[in-house]
């Protein structure tokens, strides 16, 4: 099974983290496309365009069967042109976890972290609409401008990462919400400095694990099974720091055989 997964950097390691902990078979082509990053800061048009343009990479180079978002904001803006488009291709999308947090809160305040253009997006928007309608609770939305940039240059415990997350955390903390929705495929990587924060009993929801799941169903019903040791290569489209991608993959073990590489535009 030859698996294409994208982000804006290296966040959507996170959901292959995911994959290489129950699925096997799998050879994984990422792409960190570093060069644009952040995708949260910028138009539909020029995410949309973006997407198609590695998708068609990932297709020439690779002969990928598989495409995964691995992020919220081009899950958003693009996931419904690339099924149109690539319409052989198996394509997965990341979203907020609103549901699943719904269904753990126990207070029935649950907190959003997410990019400014995730939380502006129609799927966002439709799904939380959605909701509304059938469940009680209450949402404390925040915009998380920078915590990309943090996390993409290792600054992960950084004192200025500390006092950006204490500063959108503490309204959450004092209005009891119990349960925070990790809305970008980065924010997993922090999720140790949130917890010291809002307390160790506080659910954080992310969606790496979702994504795995849903790509063993999709593979298993198409036929596609193989149990041979996953391997993932790892390209990237501009600046970006190597040693976070071992960081990152090696918090599992077995995750099988990496290598990095620079994509050529």
């Amino acid at each position: 099974m030859r698996v294409g997964v994208f982000d804006s950097g290296l966040g959507g390691l996170t959901v292959v983290q995911a994959i290489t902990k129950s699925f096997k078979g799998a050879d994984i082509f990422y792409v960190a496309d570093t060069k644009f990053a952040p995708y949260g800061e910028k138009s539909k048009e020029q995410i949309l365009q973006r997407s198609i343009n590695i998708t068609e990479y990932l297709i020439a180079n690779f002969k990928i069967e598989v495409l995964i978002v691995a992020c919220n904001t081009a899950t958003s803006a693009a996931i419904k042109e690339l099924r149109e488009l690539f319409k052989n291709l198996i394509v997965i999308g990341t979203e907020p976890g609103i549901k699943p947090a719904v269904k753990a809160t126990k207070s029935k305040r649950i907190g959003v972290l997410a990019t400014p253009a995730t939380l502006s997006g129609d799927k966002y928007k439709e799904l939380l609409t959605k909701l509304s309608f059938e469940h009680d609770f209450s949402v404390y939305e925040v915009a998380c401008a920078g915590l990309v940039e943090q996390i993409e240059n290792g600054k992960i415990f950084h004192e200025d990462t500390y006092s950006m997350l204490e500063k959108w955390l503490g309204p959450m903390k004092k209005r009891g919400v119990d349960t925070i929705v990790l809305g970008c495929t980065h924010y997993p990587l922090v999720s140790e400095v949130i917890l010291q924060i809002m307390g160790k009993d506080t659910i954080l929801i992310e969606t790496g694990e979702a994504i795995a799941r849903r790509l063993d169903e999709l593979c298993k019903k198409s036929g596609y099974c193989d149990n041979k040791e996953i391997e993932v290569e790892v390209y990237y489209t501009g600046e970006i720091k190597k040693d976070m991608i071992n960081v990152i993959l090696n918090r599992w073990k077995d995750c099988g055989k990496i290598s990095i590489k620079e994509v050529n535009e």
